[in-house]
């Protein structure tokens, strides 16, 4: 049986709220029958219909029907159906913190669920890697409403982590889906991507992972914020826990304090979007006082935007 958190954080009427603004009004952004929520083809010829300049790959000319009709016409790809989504959720330490409507880890869960339920509607598998407690758990891509619910109560069972037992970083559990899942398919990375460390020739430790990761399959990177990581409320000396070793400090958040918080916070969020970008993943932003559900679809339709009914030309194979 859910539990009322998960009802609030998932509810029905919230997710067919959803559906409706993705499928109907953006015109079917699915797997399976539809071209997914980021949009790719798959493998099927569907039918010609006029090339759309600018927003067609003129790779997917059909010349037969262009010589015949004297008119250009491109053929659609179907997508593949009964694809696997696997699904990276990540529930170290940082992300038990919010100031706003919800938990970072809560926000987790609805990301999930967003994802998993315009999937699995259609008959896709979905399975996740949820990194917690000092390890990471694999649960196997099953499909349908029931198992993704039971998905979705692992999560939010899921025990925090005792910040005495460091679990694997960012890089390393992109490594093992990497590994572990090597059918084509949809990949979610849902993090706070705080894990700043870096490689001796100064890339941050998981692009390179996510790069392997984006060059057979597709990726959606969420990134997970809460407003309090972003900028400091002016409230004087205060006692700040570093949530991934325990250490705690007193702390004077004075103005130049403040600002030098603020710049150094935009300057992490410039190096992870920009990093993002380079592995080729798309990026999703939510955070713990927005209205995610809006957010989401809102990436829907700028992803559709982007790419049209087709992969632009020098996408990645």
């Amino acid at each position: 049986m859910r539990s009322d958190r998960l009802g609030e954080l998932a509810p029905e009427r919230s997710l067919r709220r959803l559906e409706l603004a993705v499928t109907r009004r953006l015109d079917g952004l699915l797997h399976g029958e539809h071209l997914g929520i980021l949009p790719g083809p798959g493998s099927d010829l569907a039918e010609a219909r006029l090339y759309q300049p600018g927003e067609d790959d003129v790779r997917h000319m059909d010349w037969a029907v262009t010589a015949r009709t004297t008119t250009p016409h491109v053929r659609d790809l179907i997508a593949d159906h009964e694809l696997e989504v696997w699904a990276l959720a990540d529930l170290s330490p940082s992300m038990d913190f919010g100031t706003a409507a919800m938990e970072k880890r809560d926000l987790v869960v609805a990301a999930l669920a967003a994802v998993g339920f315009l999937t699995t509607r259609l008959g896709d598998r979905v399975g996740a890697y949820i990194t917690h407690g000092g390890g990471l758990r694999r649960w196997p891509a099953r499909t349908g409403r029931t198992a993704m619910y039971a998905l979705l109560q692992a999560l939010l069972d899921a025990p925090r982590t005792d910040t005495g037992r460091p679990g694997p970083s960012l890089a390393e559990a992109l490594t093992s889906l990497a590994r572990g899942q090597f059918k084509r398919g949809l990949r979610v990375v849902i993090s706070d991507f705080l894990d700043q460390e870096r490689t001796g020739d100064g890339e941050l430790a998981w692009q390179r992972p996510m790069r392997r990761l984006a060059v057979r399959h597709q990726v959606i990177a969420v990134e997970i914020i809460d407003p309090r990581e972003l900028d400091l409320p002016d409230v004087g000396p205060v006692m700040m826990t570093d949530p991934e070793n325990g250490e705690v400090r007193e702390i004077i958040l004075s103005r130049r304090v403040r600002e030098r918080y603020a710049a150094a916070a935009a300057a992490q969020r410039a190096r992870t979007r920009e990093a993002i970008r380079g592995c080729g993943a798309a990026h999703l932003v939510l955070r713990t006082d927005r209205d995610w559900i809006s957010d989401v679809a809102r990436f829907a339709l700028q992803q559709r935007r982007v790419a049209g009914r087709a992969h632009p030309q020098g996408s990645r194979v």
